[in-house]
């Protein structure tokens, strides 16, 4: 389409996700040219300035009723090629709803939320868990469609990669716990799991709404089980845990809050948990780090004594 409607992208947005090589770069140079092709195509107007995450431009606007909404871009990538399918699974039940979608650019129309009042502003992190684990609860009773990438590929993919990836880690203590975490994930591999994860619901990903009290966003959906979905809730605002003097105490906490209310088999929980810290370690040694981040350590270390 031709049009000469174009968005402003912000430097600091085009700086940092530029890093990420030539691919990304020709995508930002070219994004306020998408931008612009779909205010005009869904008849969309600016409605404030626009915000960024790591990954993707989010825009508020005024549909043509006068609506208000938002417009999200982001690099279509494996990890968020399923964000439309899951987001129609959901219908809105806890997450974000949303209103319309380009499946060859990614391109997403949203409800508004409030962006200024994340779950992170809450300052009574009990009482913050607990919501985020009755939304994960919500999100991860909704059976996954059929054509979501899968943990079942995900977990191969992983253990393929361990015998090359340990050996690259100093410190040998933590090639033992990667290994650890492998022999988890060979356990429970055989039984993936089937229900419709977020991927990465932590509190900056929850934000306050009209329709309901909380909306979960930016899922990363997958076909998994339930247990792959609880890292990302036990190190939130990580400097809070080391504050409490016992760090594997206050991991335990949180791991029993969120596997209770989820009715997870808390051995498998474990497990699944172990898995994502392998993932988390994987990526880490894949950019060339040599260490593993202290939380993951003392998260796997304080699931390994409750398993144990």
């Amino acid at each position: 389409m031709n049009t000469s409607t174009y968005i402003d992208v912000p430097d600091a947005f085009a700086a940092s996700y530029g890093a990420h090589g030539a691919e990304a770069r020709d995508w930002i140079a070219d994004l306020p040219r998408l931008g612009g092709d779909f205010l005009d195509r869904w008849e969309l107007r600016p409605d404030g300035p626009a915000a960024h995450g790591m990954a993707s431009l989010v825009l508020p606007v005024l549909q043509a009723d006068g609506t208000p909404a938002v417009l999200k871009l982001q690099q279509l990538r494996e990890e968020t090629a399923g964000t439309a399918t899951g987001l129609r699974a959901w219908g809105g039940n806890g997450i974000v709803r949303l209103l319309d979608h380009d499946q060859d650019s990614g391109t997403q129309l949203l409800e508004r939320l409030d962006a200024a009042r994340p779950l992170s502003s809450v300052a009574d992190d009990d009482a913050a868990m607990q919501i985020l684990a009755e939304l994960m609860a919500r999100l991860t009773s909704v059976p996954a469609p059929g054509d979501l990438r899968q943990l079942s590929d995900i977990a191969a993919a992983m253990l393929d990669q361990v015998p090359q990836a340990v050996p690259t880690l100093r410190d040998p203590g933590e090639q033992r716990l990667v290994r650890t975490c492998a022999s988890a994930v060979a356990e429970l591999a055989g039984e993936p799991g089937n229900r419709l994860l977020h991927w990465d619901l932590h509190y900056d990903n929850v934000l306050a709404a009209e329709r309901e009290p909380w909306l979960a966003i930016d899922p990363e959906p997958l076909a998994g089980d339930p247990g792959f979905e609880v890292l990302p809730a036990l190190d939130n605002r990580w400097e809070e845990v080391e504050a409490t003097g016992d760090v594997t105490r206050a991991v335990l906490r949180r791991f029993d809050l969120l596997t209770e209310v989820l009715g997870l088999d808390r051995r498998r929980a474990v497990g699944w948990t172990l898995g994502r810290v392998l993932q988390n370690a994987l990526w880490d040694i894949e950019d060339a780090k040599a260490t593993l981040e202290p939380a993951q350590v003392a998260i796997a270390t304080a699931l390994l004594r409750r398993r144990a």
